[in-house]
C-alpha cells in the first residue's frame, strides 16, 4: 500500500526545527512499529529530536501514538484505587520494594510494572529474582490477582503495552539519544498510561548517578511528564530527588533485597525510609487516602505482612535466605576525618563491573554482586575502618571495580556544616 507520509520528509522537518503534526506523528510511530520506517531513517529522526526538541503538543501526540500501538489495561474491576511509582534509576534505588506493599496495607492497588537493568542503573526486576522461586513474569490474570490480595503487585510489563516503545528504546540505547526529554517523558509515560493506574507518583533522580545530571534537566523532564499524565487523566506529581550519593547502604541485587526487608522491619538506612515514606504519601494523598500513615505502618510489621504476601503470590520464598557472593574485597579509609563525598556513579559502575549489572539486556547478572557501604557523606570515619566492601562470585572483577571507584569520595578534617537535601523538589 502506498504510504501517507514519507519519512525522508518528516526528518528533514525536525532538523529544521519544524514542528510535526499530528497525523504525521501518527504515522511515523505507526510505520515504524509495523517496519516501514527502517531503523536508520528512525535513529535520524530521534537525533533530530534530541536536538532541537518538541513542543508540549508534539510530545503529547507522540506519547499518546505510542499508547495507540498497543493494549490498554484497566483495573476499574478491582474496586479500589490505584497508585504506582516510578523512578528515572538511580543507584542503591531498591525504593519500590518496600513502597509498594507499604502502600497495599491502606487499601490502595499497586500494580508496578518494572524493568530490568541497565548499565549503572539496577532493575527491580533483577533485585527480586534474587529471591528463591520469585518469579517476573505473569499473566493478566495472575496479575490481578495478586491486586485484589495482598494489592500490591511487582512484575515484568507485558508484551502488549506500548510496542513501539520497546523498538524505540532499543535503538535509542545504541545511537546515543537516550538522553533527549520528549523521548524519555513519552517513553515512560506511554507505558504508565497504557498500564491504567489513577495515580502516579514519579521520582525524578538529579545528580551524579542519575540519567540527568543537572537540576535545570531534571525539571523539564519532571515538568514534560506531569503535564502528560494530567493531559492523559492520570493524577500525576513529581519528586525530584537528589542522586549524587547513593540511596541506603547496599547497591546490587540480594544486598538491595536485604536492606529492603531491613526497612520493612521498621529499620534500615533513614535515606532509604525517608524517600520510601513520602513518595508512599503522595501515592496515597492522591488515590484518595491522605490521612493515612505510612511510617507507622513500616515500624508496626503491617507492611512486612503485604511484603510476605506479596513474595508468596509471585512464587517466593520470604523465608529464605538469599545469595551471598563467593568473594569479598574491603576498601579501608586511608585517614581519620568525615566523609564529605560518595559519587553513586562510580559505586553504580563498580557494582555493574562486579557482576550486579548488564551491558546488553540479553547478559545474565549474578543475584549476590555489588557493593556495600559502611559510610555515608556526613559520617565520621578512621583510618583502617571499611569504606565499601565489593562483593562478586568472579574475582577478577575486582581490579575493574576497584578502578571505577578511584577518586570517588573524599574525607576532609573538617565537618561538613550542611548536606544537600534527599528531596529537592515537588512539581505538580
Amino acid at each position: 500500500m502506498a504510504e501517507a507520509f514519507d519519512a525522508v520528509d518528516i526528518i528533514r522537518t525536525k532538523r529544521d526545527r519544524g514542528v510535526l503534526t499530528d497525523a504525521q506523528i501518527d504515522w511515523t510511530i505507526d510505520a515504524y512499529t509495523r517496519g516501514a520506517i527502517a531503523d536508520e531513517q528512525m535513529s535520524a529522526l530521534n537525533m533530530a529530536i534530541l536536538l532541537n526538541g518538541m513542543n508540549r503538543e508534539e510530545i503529547a501526540r507522540w506519547t499518546a501514538a505510542m499508547i495507540a500501538s498497543g493494549e490498554r489495561m484497566d483495573f476499574s474491576s478491582l474496586g479500589k484505587p490505584t497508585a504506582d511509582k516510578h523512578s528515572t534509576g538511580g543507584v542503591g534505588d531498591k525504593i519500590t520494594l518496600p513502597l509498594a506493599p507499604l502502600v497495599a496495607v491502606f487499601g490502595v492497588a499497586v500494580p508496578q510494572l518494572s524493568g530490568r537493568g541497565l548499565g549503572h542503573t539496577g532493575g527491580t526486576l533483577d533485585k527480586l529474582e534474587s529471591v528463591p522461586g520469585w518469579r517476573a513474569s505473569l499473566s493478566n490474570e495472575e496479575m490481578m490477582a495478586v491486586l485484589r490480595d495482598p494489592g500490591a503487585v511487582i512484575c515484568a510489563a507485558g508484551s502488549g503495552l506500548a510496542p513501539a516503545d520497546k523498538k524505540l528504546y532499543a535503538l535509542r540505547d545504541v545511537t546515543g539519544t537516550v538522553e533527549a526529554i520528549p523521548l524519555i517523558a513519552s517513553s515512560i509515560m506511554s507505558k504508565k498510561i497504557a498500564e491504567g493506574t489513577g495515580t502516579l507518583v514519579l521520582d525524578v533522580k538529579c545528580g551524579s548517578g542519575a540519567f540527568m545530571k543537572d537540576e535545570e534537566n531534571a525539571r523539564e523532564l519532571a515538568r514534560t511528564m506531569v503535564a502528560l499524565g494530567q493531559d492523559a487523566g492520570v493524577n500525576t506529581v513529581a519528586l525530584m530527588t537528589n542522586m549524587d550519593t547513593p540511596l541506603g547502604l547496599t547497591a546490587g541485587n540480594a544486598l538491595e533485597v536485604e536492606e529492603s526487608v531491613e526497612v520493612l522491619a521498621g529499620g534500615g538506612p533513614a535515606d532509604v525510609v525517608e524517600l520510601t515514606v513520602a513518595l508512599a504519601e503522595e501515592m496515597l494523598a492522591g488515590a484518595g487516602a491522605a490521612d493515612a500513615d505510612p511510617a507507622a505502618a513500616l515500624k508496626d510489621g503491617r507492611a512486612m505482612d503485604v511484603w510476605r504476601r506479596m513474595i508468596a503470590a509471585q512464587g517466593g520464598d520470604p523465608d529464605a535466605p538469599v545469595p551471598k557472593a563467593a568473594e569479598e574485597h574491603v576498601i579501608t579509609a586511608d585517614q581519620d576525618g568525615w566523609l564529605t563525598e560518595l559519587d553513586a556513579m562510580a559505586v553504580g559502575v563498580a557494582a555493574w563491573r562486579l557482576g550486579a549489572g548488564r551491558a546488553r539486556k540479553e547478559d545474565p547478572v549474578q543475584a549476590g554482586a555489588g557493593v556495600r557501604m559502611h559510610a555515608k557523606p556526613g559520617d565520621r570515619v578512621t583510618a583502617g575502618q571499611p569504606l565499601l566492601t565489593l562483593c562478586t562470585d568472579t574475582p577478577e572483577r575486582f581490579a575493574r571495580a576497584e578502578e571505577s571507584l578511584e577518586g570517588a569520595w573524599s574525607i576532609s578534617s573538617n565537618e561538613p556544616t550542611a548536606l544537600a537535601p534527599l528531596i529537592l523538589d515537588r512539581i505538580a
